[in-house]
């Protein structure tokens, strides 16, 4: 097998033999092999090769002779790296229609959802970062405050580890990929043991658009094999995006090393309703804040505040919103809601289920799996009457349930939304916006949404607290993968 995948006439499953490493399909060095299911029938719809410790050994050491070539992609000029970035945003785009297919057909993220972002962010974020690379100098002359003057010369990292989750596997990749790659790093992908159809043909769209060998190499398997990444000797820097828990094993990791490390984490945002909201003319800004691919969403509003003297009317509301939504097959493009990614996680979110109702919550709507007799579904779920300080106020459930709580004015919703460890995204809503923005500065999160939520390619993304350290997207996204050498002259 070359640069594209063999269908099994058997079961029409897509079939990978070869890694993507050192600009060329390799043979992998073990034979073991990743069965792919889709998250709406439970069947295999793909299999690739099960990435070894050798195997990583060979695509670090693959980037770094990348970076270390002195007429290599480091070396550069912004312009040229800029094309490149310019002809891998064209090659993704040719291949939209299929990425989203099977991203939608592994994790279950609904097809309207994944055409319109992991079909589409990652050319986007690559064309940001090409115009930036091109507007952006690379070094600049300070007048000293001791005399003379100081160069400051931003150069490259070096080798990039790049640890993506399931749930948004392409927009995420890229939010590592494009700053990295425009700073001149080479990189090292290791994708979710959960999706990897689509790095597959992530490759592919590579080799298409001329990236020189070994700028990026991607890897399959688990969380083994991440880890090793995290402590190899050949790795310059760390960005992952994945759970709390994980992520604080990597700081930990990196900071023995003194390795530079960007994580995004989890979340349990707030939607501050106030009480002049307009809730009715925000319908689908609403859904797509709290239940966007299945609230299998880092950022999103899962814990939704209202004032007292409108509770009913927003539970009600809420309550509609959810049995209003399609449920069903991820490749269906009437489906708003789809299935978890895994029978494992399904049964992680209806644990918490079971514990909102164990203590004391109000099961407004849901709780069930929907009659549907394959995949692993779960009907969006509105809990009344919750605590804050209750197990699914707190917790990141990464599943379409919903908790609303109640609040008496502006300063208790702010109170209640900065009492959680978690600081990713937000919400407010209201017609004022003058109040809606002097409550969103008092929220304790990385960013926050006026009556909407979605991250802007132009302005740093990510969290405080337990939900992370760095930034991504914006110019700041770029000085991550950047080290700054300081010339006295």
């Amino acid at each position: 097998m070359t640069d594209t995948a063999q269908p099994d006439a058997t079961n029409d499953t897509l079939t990978y033999d070869s890694l993507y490493i050192d600009g060329q399909w390799r043979k992998p060095s073990s034979s073991e092999e990743i069965s792919v299911t889709s998250a709406s029938t439970g069947r295999v719809i793909g299999r690739v090769p099960l990435s070894t410790f050798e195997d990583a050994d060979t695509a670090v050491a693959a980037a770094r002779r990348a970076f270390a070539d002195p007429t290599g992609w480091a070396t550069w000029q912004p312009a040229e790296r800029a094309s490149a970035l310019q002809r891998l945003a064209d090659q993704l785009d040719a291949r939209k229609e299929e990425m989203a297919r099977r991203v939608s057909g592994q994790n279950g993220m609904p097809y309207s959802v994944s055409i319109n972002f992991e079909a589409a962010v990652p050319a986007g974020v690559l064309r940001y970062y090409a115009t930036l690379l091109e507007q952006t100098p690379t070094e600049e002359r300070r007048p000293g405050i001791l005399g003379g003057t100081s160069l400051v010369h931003r150069t490259p990292l070096g080798v990039v580890a790049a640890i993506v989750p399931w749930n948004f596997p392409q927009t995420l990749t890229f939010f590592k990929l494009a700053p990295a790659l425009a700073a001149g790093n080479t990189v090292v992908v290791k994708p979710s043991s959960e999706t990897q159809l689509d790095f597959a043909l992530l490759a592919e769209a590579v080799a298409a658009a001329g990236i020189p060998a070994g700028v990026i190499n991607i890897l399959t398997g688990g969380d083994s094999l991440g880890a090793y990444l995290v402590g190899h000797p050949g790795v310059d820097k760390i960005s992952f995006t994945g759970s709390t828990a994980v992520g604080r094993e990597i700081a930990g990791r990196a900071g023995q090393l003194l390795r530079p490390v960007t994580l995004e984490l989890g979340g349990k945002s707030a939607a501050l309703i106030l009480d002049d909201a307009d809730l009715a003319s925000n319908a689908e800004a609403l859904f797509i804040a709290s239940l966007l691919n299945n609230g299998q969403t880092c950022f999103a509003s899962t814990r939704i505040l209202a004032p007292r003297r409108r509770y009913a009317e927003v539970v009600d509301f809420y309550k509609t919103l959810a049995e209003g939504s399609t449920v069903g097959d991820a490749l269906d493009p009437a489906t708003q809601i789809g299935p978890m990614v895994s029978a494992a996680h399904r049964a992680t979110v209806e644990s918490y289920i079971e514990r909102g109702i164990s203590d004391g919550a109000t099961l407004v709507t849901g709780g069930r799996r929907p009659d549907i007799d394959h995949g692993w579904f779960v009907e969006p779920t509105i809990f009344a009457d919750v605590d804050n300080a209750s197990v699914i106020a707190q917790e990141e459930i990464f599943g379409p349930v919903l908790s609303i709580i109640a609040y008496e004015d502006d300063d208790e919703a702010i109170r209640i939304a900065n009492d959680s460890q978690f600081g990713l995204g937000g919400t407010v809503w209201s017609t004022d916006p003058e109040r809606a923005e002097r409550v969103a500065k008092q929220v304790q999160t990385g960013t926050i949404g006026i009556n909407h939520y979605l991250p802007d390619f132009g302005a740093p993304y990510g969290g405080i607290k337990a939900s992370g350290m760095g930034r991504e997207l914006g110019p700041e996204g770029l000085t991550h993968y950047q080290q700054q050498h300081s010339i006295y002259l």
